[in-house]
């Protein structure tokens, strides 16, 4: 098969434009190659490709979807390519440029935060629409991440009065109990992709004072029990590892004016053998009402290094093969 020969003009407003595109060292350019199998010379202001012709034109097409964003004034990096990647082989590139009109919140740098590919957009969608949303998948989805970022946004607007974050007890792997602290104490390092986010929109100090006066609550599920959150967005994160008496319990805690997102990875249970996951019990027994909504990620929605999507897909089909 005779390979195809594409070149581009990548002539930008200013230079740093260019780097932008190209990435440092060209690292953008060797991801396209590596995705598509095609090799990419770059020349100055041109871009030369070379490869299948279906991959070639894939290629193309991720370069000038980058390009419209750099014109946008949008600064890309490596995650945006690796989203604009997979758009072209499930062919909805076209919607890739929608994804960044929507600013979410900006970070305590006054960077904004937008939702990093279609899985990710499904998944805010759904929350704009429901109170209560389940998002299930494997883990670098960023469902924790969005849900606190959702959840500052619908305090900054006056939407709700506090934010309260909760997971399960459930060790993973380590034992709570040989833990320093009482229970919330155990529970808040394994916490800490809730507090990353946290810190990284409004900082560690002004997240401690919030904490402090109750606008943020970070706490076990178990301390849950008894409760009716009202005016509250509300986060449970870990939901795989609740039981079917949690999930319920948890569910039936929500009040008036106030979301709930439940993110989990089924994949990833820590019960005692013999323990359905509440996490799955729910979305068999919840999936008919239309006020509650699941959104699904997969591996192509990873927004970590693109080999960890490798890695979930290794994995997955290992299980597959284990199962028959």
């Amino acid at each position: 098969m005779t390979d195809k020969t594409i070149t581009i003009d990548i002539k930008l407003n200013e230079n740093d434009d260019v780097r932008l595109l190209l990435g440092a060292h060209d690292k953008h350019i060797k991801v396209i190659e590596d995705s598509t199998g095609t090799l990419i010379h770059t020349r100055g202001e041109l871009i030369q490709i070379v490869g299948e012709e279906q991959a070639a034109h894939q290629a193309e097409a991720v370069i000038h979807a980058l390009q419209e964003l750099i014109k946008r004034g949008i600064n890309i990096s490596t995650p945006d390519v690796i989203t604009a990647l997979n758009m072209v082989n499930k062919g909805s590139l076209e919607y890739f440029k929608d994804m960044y009109e929507e600013e979410l919140v900006k970070d305590r740098t006054g960077k904004p935060i937008r939702v990093k590919n279609a899985g990710q957009k499904k998944y805010i969608d759904a929350v704009n629409k429901h109170d209560v949303v389940f998002g299930i998948g494997p883990a670098g989805t960023g469902k924790t991440f969005l849900a606190v970022v959702m959840a500052i946004a619908a305090l900054k607007k006056g939407q709700v009065q506090k934010i309260i974050l909760t997971r399960p007890a459930v060790e993973a792997g380590e034992n709570l109990g040989f833990l320093p602290g009482d229970l919330k104490e155990k529970v808040d390092p394994y916490l800490r992709p809730v507090y990353d986010a946290l810190y990284q929109i409004f900082g560690m100090d002004h997240t401690n004072r919030l904490m402090e006066r109750g606008v943020i609550e970070i706490a076990p599920l178990a301390y849950m029990r008894g409760r009716t959150l009202e005016d509250a967005f509300v986060i449970l994160d870990e939901a795989q590892n609740t039981t079917i008496a949690q999930m319920k319990m948890f569910l039936t805690r929500l009040g008036f004016n106030s979301k709930m997102i439940v993110n989990g990875d089924t994949s990833q249970i820590d019960l005692p053998k013999g323990t359905l996951s509440g996490l799955i019990h729910a979305e068999k027994t919840l999936k008919a009402i239309p006020k509650i909504a699941f959104a699904h990620f997969d591996a192509a929605d990873v927004v970590r290094h693109p080999v960890v999507a490798d890695i979930i897909k290794a994995y997955d089909e290992a299980d597959l093969k284990d199962k028959r």
